[in-house]
């Protein structure tokens, strides 16, 4: 009989990792890297619940570092078996994985000279390049739509979920004792409308789905009011003088703000002005995004084809050194500058937020979902003092919130694309949501009429009967 055990993304946002026991193998759903309070996060990221050596295969939904950054340690620990990937999945992999390595790298050597005078043991890196290279090598791509054998006598193939630049669910169809068990796993579900990618695809029927929940009780304007909604903060800002200051995910978000730029630029809403992307990280996944054309909607190619260019233009300069970074700062003219983090816990954003935050004619740009206990929620909230290295920052500069960018399908895109399974699903899982919006998407689901929905705690195991 398979089963499930949930090690991640239970009752909570990140961590996104799900085991599945089928036909005497084990195969993981995603294995992510906790986010947050490092001394919540450093445990939980370190310790494997299960021996790596004893997994069979990892099946990746998408390179979000949440549901890909445990994967160099699960090789270093003794993995060696296949991660099945997307083309495009492969190689944002290769960009994500190499950053977190180097993030590792960087947090073991601040941790270990903070403690120097202590008696606390050294931090060691939760892994190195070495490893996320290797975690690379071992990923074998598969498009859309195409069945690949995860294991013996379990079988899967993967469907646009419109999330990211080769984002997937999974469609896994379990053959034992001539019976035919069908899971589904949404990974990250994306929203219809969202700039540059498809609209995600239909759910395929399923006797047991495990769904995504982040905004399960929220709804977002939709993806095509962003754009007038962006233009109306750069003019605000730009006529008091101020700057444009965006946190966002290297991977995504980047992109998307760009490209709305883009538009708005060459339809003379927007006087052009300059835009820095002020991230390493986002300039090489740009690059990704200009070899994958082919998970472009209609409307990108179409751009691309006009404009000679989808992320590239004269406004648009990419930023990779420290004294490139260190340049924008010192410039005193309206400008935007997205940089990394998305949830300002750390990259170039925080050196931006200090400098900036206390000047009134500023404007902090939310355009992302922000974790509890993260600086971007305290943002969100508009506390009047905010800590930025350690030091208090009184907030001064204008917050906007546009969830509308938001990649992830809101309650209603949610309920939509879930209740056509209804009929047939005996049962269905919520991950990857905080409690309050899994309960929400729990209740939508049973109006729906889905007959059994759970929220797995961490570690809870069901047998698919």
């Amino acid at each position: 009989m398979a089963r499930l055990v949930f090690h991640g993304a239970a009752q909570q946002v990140t961590g996104s990792m799900h085991i599945l026991e089928a036909a005497g193998k084990r195969i993981v759903l995603d294995c992510g890297l906790f986010q947050g309070r490092r001394s919540v996060t450093r445990d939980l990221n370190r310790r494997h619940p299960f021996d790596p050596k004893d997994i069979h295969a990892v099946i990746l939904s998408h390179a979000h570092i949440d549901h890909s950054g445990r994967l160099p340690l699960l090789v270093k620990d003794g993995f060696g078996g296949v991660i099945h990937a997307t083309p495009a999945t492969r190689d944002l992999s290769a960009v994500l994985l190499a950053d977190s390595a180097h993030i590792q790298r960087e947090d073991a050597h601040w941790l270990n000279k903070k403690q120097r005078d202590t008696n606390t043991p050294e931090v060691e890196p939760l892994y190195t390049t070495d490893d996320a290279v290797q975690a690379v090598r071992q990923m074998q791509c598969t498009p859309y739509h195409r069945w690949f054998k995860a294991a013996h006598h379990v079988h899967a193939r993967y469907f646009d979920a419109g999330h990211m630049l080769g984002s997937a669910g999974i469609e896994i169809e379990i053959t034992e004792n001539g019976n035919k068990t069908t899971l589904v796993f949404s990974g990250d579900t994306g929203r219809p409308g969202t700039p540059i990618l498809r609209d995600p695809e239909p759910f395929p029927a399923c006797d047991y789905l495990i769904c995504e929940s982040t905004y399960g009780g929220r709804s977002t304007e939709p993806a095509a009011n962003m754009n007038p909604k962006l233009a109306e903060v750069v003019r605000r800002t730009v006529e008091r003088r101020g700057r444009i200051l965006i946190p966002a995910f290297s991977v995504g978000r980047t992109q998307t703000i760009v490209y709305g730029l883009r538009q708005l630029f060459r339809s003379g809403q927007l006087n052009p002005l300059p835009v820095y992307v002020d991230s390493p990280l986002a300039v090489n996944a740009t690059d990704i995004y200009r070899l994958h054309p082919d998970c472009y909607d209609r409307a990108a190619m179409d751009f691309l084809n006009e404009a000679d260019g989808l992320l590239d233009g004269p406004e648009i300069r990419y930023v990779r050194s420290v004294d490139e970074s260190k340049g924008i700062m010192r410039r005193r003219s309206p400008c935007i500058v997205i940089a990394a983090g998305g949830m300002c816990e750390g990259g170039r954003i925080l050196h931006h937020l200090r400098n900036e935050i206390a000047d009134e004619r500023n404007t902090i740009l939310i355009v992302g979902f922000q974790a509890q206990h993260t600086l971007g929620r305290r943002l969100v909230e508009k506390e009047p003092y905010v800590g930025i290295y350690g030091e208090k920052h009184k907030l001064n500069a204008e917050v906007v919130t546009l969830n509308g960018f938001s990649s992830h399908a809101d309650a209603g895109e949610l309920k939509k694309i879930t209740a056509p399974l209804a009929s047939r699903c005996r049962k269905a899982f919520l991950v990857h949501g905080e409690l309050d919006q899994a309960a929400a998407l729990s209740a939508t689901m049973r109006e729906s009429g889905f007959l059994a929905v759970h929220i797995p705690a961490m570690g809870e195991t069901f047998d698919l009967d």
